[in-house]
């Protein structure tokens, strides 16, 4: 039951990663970096596919809105953890917060959609290779990007309805350097057990389902290109893509199985998943399929020397 009087919680205080002055100027200087070089890369990545006309491919222009979400997902959370490395006491609105959550799991979300509908494109490719230009045209591949957004706006806006309703009274610290579910949840002053419930279905389980579903059907087509299409150089390209989409998946579904698919009990390791999760990762990610794709570094190359 919701208390009849009391003081709604106004904005949350968040703890960031370190209490240390030291270890934040530290942390301020690598997060930076990282940020400055790896996003300019995935930029550079989105442009090169737009502008050379030999990566049409449908494979190329999931890419490039892979790259796109990921540079927006670390956007959600990186540029306000830099500048609260500077700041006595971390604050944000409880608007602010409802907001953050609600891109992180849209975006986030999207991405997973989005990495589904790259294994069926994969699928197509290798296992329909005749018929992929025409199953694989333009015109489905921006209906299926499309749903995959569609598909993260209906999961993000499940759990804000489920958060907004709930009573904060105090305290309002959270744990973290950022808003999400797992720290909001758990400073309500109610039984959250059924909305913890329904977000760790929404969000774990279906993580844990689709990462299994995605490595059963990348082992398939390895298996496939393995067994019926020898050791020639368009076999070790498309080897080389599977391996790439499959560490994309492994980084961005590990972390998410572990924050979600679980209560909402604090951890010790629950800030360092998570940095990796919303800043790291989901940079690296386009940066790990380029490095495996002689087309696109090689059209990056060209790019490079025009400018």
């Amino acid at each position: 039951m919701e208390p009849s009087n009391y003081t709604r919680v106004t904005e949350f205080v968040l703890t960031g990663l370190s209490q240390t002055r030291e270890v934040q100027l530290v942390l301020f200087a690598i997060f930076l970096s990282f940020y400055l070089v790896i996003l300019p890369g995935n930029i550079l990545i989105i442009c090169t596919i737009r502008l050379d006309p030999h990566l049409t491919s449908p494979m190329y222009f999931l890419l490039a809105n892979l790259a796109f979400l990921d540079i927006w997902y670390s956007s959600i959370t990186a540029p306000k953890m830099l500048v609260d490395f500077f700041v006595e006491r971390k604050t944000i609105s409880f608007g602010g917060c409802i907001a953050q959550l609600f891109f992180l799991h849209f975006v986030g979300a999207s991405e997973m959609f989005l990495l589904t509908v790259m294994a069926f494109d994969r699928y197509a490719a290798i296992c329909r290779p005749l018929h992929y230009a025409t199953i694989m045209n333009r015109h489905l591949c921006c209906i299926l990007v499309a749903l995959s957004w569609i598909g993260g706006f209906i999961h993000s806006i499940i759990q804000v309805a489920l958060i907004v309703p709930l009573p904060f009274c105090g305290p309002n610290e959270l744990d973290s350097y950022f808003c999400d579910i797992t720290q909001v949840v758990r400073i309500a002053c109610a039984n959250t057990f059924p909305e913890e419930l329904v977000m760790i279905f929404s969000s774990g389980l279906i993580s844990v389902v689709c990462f299994i579903a995605l490595l059963m059907s990348y082992a398939f087509l390895l298996a496939m290109l393995k067994k019926h299409s020898g050791s020639g150089e368009s076999t070790k390209r498309a080897m080389s893509t599977c391996y790439s989409h499959i560490t994309i998946v492994v980084l961005m579904f590990g972390p998410s199985i572990y924050i979600y698919a679980r209560p909402f009990d604090s951890f010790s390791l629950d800030k360092v998943v998570s940095v990796f999760h919303t800043v790291i990762f989901p940079l690296l990610n386009p940066i790990i399929y380029t490095l495996r794709n002689k087309e696109v570094k090689t059209a990056m190359r060209k790019l490079v020397n025009i400018m």
